[in-house]
């Protein structure tokens, strides 16, 4: 067995497809080759690392996009999103047996039998589901300066996915957010691109920053406002839970 090591991210797992294929391991049987983004050993393996390439994986990208389409493309982005420790196998078994199968653009993930296709679809669902909830429930608030800045915790790497949403939303506006499961900020500058930064810390950090004078009189005024549309006698807990969960409130105004 060969164990190809690569950092988690895109770059690198799209580098490290890249290279089976380069070293003509796509030719073996599946169970011979593995991409892996952890440090857990495999007995009798030989480990290969992987030095991300962006000039690989745009050529990965590219393929991907021209063979599969955008739609496909986005769902395999948004597995690789994932926390799991098996996405990066799991998105090469994909690839590789869509490729061998010659399918098309929008049957990337036609063949669900397979456990490689079908786990990768799964993590790309879960990854979905959090992108969607998070569209609606990201909350900012203003900082000196006119920035706007909110807080996340998700539990997909899906920062780099939500932030085209917002700035194709903000587009005038100065904002930032920070997910501080991963240390990660999404910026942008009014009338400009949006850009990652890694380990910048959370901007409470950052002792030049305040939230603006009418930051928590608008605060008040949004939680008095969620409180008094609530219908007492519509009330449904568990419904709620469903439509919101719990693991979102604590970065939520209204349930501060």
């Amino acid at each position: 067995m060969v164990v190809y090591r690569c950092e988690d991210s895109l770059e690198g797992i799209f580098t490290a497809i890249y290279n089976t294929y380069e070293d003509g391991r796509n030719r073996l049987d599946s169970g011979e080759t593995r991409i892996s983004t952890g440090e857990e050993p495999y007995l009798f393996a030989e480990d290969i690392a992987v030095v991300s390439d962006r000039e690989k994986a745009e050529k990965v990208l590219r393929t991907l996009k021209r063979k599969f389409g955008e739609k496909d493309f986005w769902w395999l982005c948004l597995s690789l999103s994932s926390a799991d420790e098996e996405k990066a196998q799991a998105a090469y078994l994909t690839v590789s047996e869509a490729l061998r199968r010659g399918v098309g653009p929008g049957h990337l993930f036609d063949a669900m039998a397979d456990s490689g296709i079908h786990k990768a679809y799964v993590l790309g669902r879960q990854a979905w589901n959090e992108y969607h909830h998070l569209m609606g429930f990201v909350r900012f608030r203003e900082l000196e300066g006119n920035i706007l800045y909110s807080k996340i915790g998700p539990k997909n790497n899906i920062l780099s996915l939500l932030m085209p949403h917002f700035a194709d939303r903000l587009p005038t506006e100065n904002f930032m957010i920070y997910d501080e499961k991963r240390d990660l900020t999404g910026l942008h500058q009014a009338g400009n691109e949006w850009y990652l930064m890694q380990g910048t810390g959370n901007p409470e950090h950052w002792r030049n920053f305040r939230e603006s004078a009418g930051e928590q009189s608008y605060q008040e005024l949004f939680r008095f406002f969620c409180h008094k549309i609530t219908i007492e006698a519509r009330k449904n807990p568990e419904l709620q839970r469903n439509l919101l969960p719990i693991r979102f409130r604590e970065y939520m105004t209204e349930f501060d």
